[in-house]
């Protein structure tokens, strides 16, 4: 029962901390755009129109920065196409070589396969040898049996 409630304060704890970096994120976007009221108290001396003009030209400045930021950012990392051509060849070239392996260990098997074949040969033959030796034995020890000695 303790463990669940430590693992619920635990989980209350990252939420909150959570919570609070997005109202710190808002609370930085908020003092970014200035309103026209902030304008007006900063030039007081300029038309609403002014303003406005000044307030637009900001936000535009604040747009073409962020398109600049991630044409810079596109241009200093590789981009998408080319991080998966990558992995493509990274992943053409792993299946080549598995494919290599492959006919290699086909042809070591396909030798072990004749070699185990030639074997079996000289198995089947030495046991045939083996029993005639077994036969030649037995047939010239029952002779010396029946010659007396």
């Amino acid at each position: 029962m303790d463990k669940e409630i430590d693992i619920w304060k635990q989980r209350n704890e990252i939420l909150h901390k959570k919570v609070n970096r997005q109202m710190d994120e808002i609370k930085k976007l908020d003092k970014k755009s200035e309103t026209i009221f902030d304008l007006a108290r900063r030039f007081p001396n300029k038309t609403y129109r002014e303003l406005e003009k000044y307030r637009e030209a900001d936000r535009q400045e604040e747009a073409g920065a962020c398109i600049m930021g991630e044409m810079r950012k596109d241009r200093e990392e590789p981009s998408k196409f080319e991080q998966l051509q990558h992995e493509l060849d990274r992943v053409k070239k792993e299946n080549n070589d598995l494919f290599n392996r492959i006919a290699e260990l086909t042809e070591v098997e396909e030798s072990h396969r004749k070699m185990n074949g030639r074997l079996q040969e000289r198995l089947t033959d030495v046991e045939e040898d083996n029993k005639k030796m077994a036969k030649q034995i037995e047939d010239k020890i029952n002779q010396m049996r029946r010659s007396g000695l």
